[in-house]
């Protein structure tokens, strides 16, 4: 195993001691098991996935450069160059669900279907659970036994609805991917527990370097709720009116927008003229 890998892991160790958990209590908080973070602190693992060190970072209240420079990685050398917008924009957080892929109405058909359950009953079921195992009072585990207990099937996990059902919008990953180029980027997303690293090993998000990822599961809180928004800024760097939100709920950027974030919405029927649009207020 390699030096870097090794020297990551003490750095992760270090950052869980100091922050007063357990690796037990660090495997909760980020939805990993026992097994793979004892792998990753003593660098048995090489690369761990972006969302895992993200998540460790916003469990343990450290930041990535902190992380990196406890493992020797000069965060300091020449870094490649960042715009700002005509307007002003430094960060752009990404939605997940209805900005970059379509959202997973087509996962209630299918376990209605299987269930014998009508639709409505499936998603009134859905919506009961999915404010809290969002918010991480929830396992995935304990929502996906509540789901089947529900519908009266023997198990299921709705993670494997999910990933087959949503729809990937082609143009919301390019302009992200070219919007990563120039500007610093992050994901800003109400997501269940471990499903962020699920999408990018099934190819549903690109594996890029994220400047912040602020899943809910990991920092405690949902959108439109203020926490996650602090949990944003702080994550950002940057001003308040220095980050663009792109989402599709009018709610989320009401939120946002209240804080002093710019904010678009944008709407998934006209995913092409909303990407074009976006796009152009970006530039510089």
């Amino acid at each position: 195993m390699g030096g870097e890998a090794k020297t990551l892991g003490k750095s992760i160790q270090k950052a869980r001691k100091n922050a007063g958990l357990t690796q037990q209590e660090l495997c909760e908080r980020i939805d990993v098991s026992y097994s793979t973070l004892a792998k990753i602190e003593r660098g048995a693992i090489a690369a761990p996935s972006v969302f895992t060190v993200h998540a460790i970072c916003d469990a343990t209240g450290t930041t990535i450069d902190a992380l990196l420079r406890g493992a020797g990685v000069d965060t300091k050398g020449p870094q490649p160059s960042k715009k700002t917008s005509k307007s002003g924009v430094k960060f752009v957080y990404f939605d997940v669900n209805g900005v970059l892929v379509r959202f997973f109405h087509a996962a209630f058909s299918a376990l209605s279907e299987e269930s014998g359950q009508p639709i409505d009953a499936v998603e009134s079921t859905f919506w009961h659970y999915n404010d809290a195992v969002c918010r991480g009072d929830m396992s995935i585990e304990d929502f996906n036994e509540a789901l089947a207990t529900r519908l009266d099937l023997p198990a299921l996990d709705w993670r494997d609805y999910y990933e087959k059902a949503v729809e990937v919008l082609p143009q919301m990953i390019e302009l992200l991917k070219w919007t990563a180029e120039h500007y610093k980027v992050g994901l800003l997303t109400n997501i269940m527990p471990g499903q962020l690293d699920r999408m990018i090993a099934a190819g549903l998000l690109p594996n890029i370097t994220y400047d912040a990822i602020i899943d809910s599961s990991v920092v405690g809180s949902i959108k439109p709720e203020e926490g996650i928004y602090e949990s944003a800024q702080a994550a950002s760097g940057v001003a308040p009116d220095e980050i663009l939100f792109i989402d599709d709920s009018r709610a989320n950027l009401m939120a946002a927008e209240h804080l002093g974030w710019r904010v678009t919405w944008f709407d998934d029927y006209r995913a092409e003229a909303s990407a074009q649009r976006i796009k152009d207020s970006l530039e510089f």
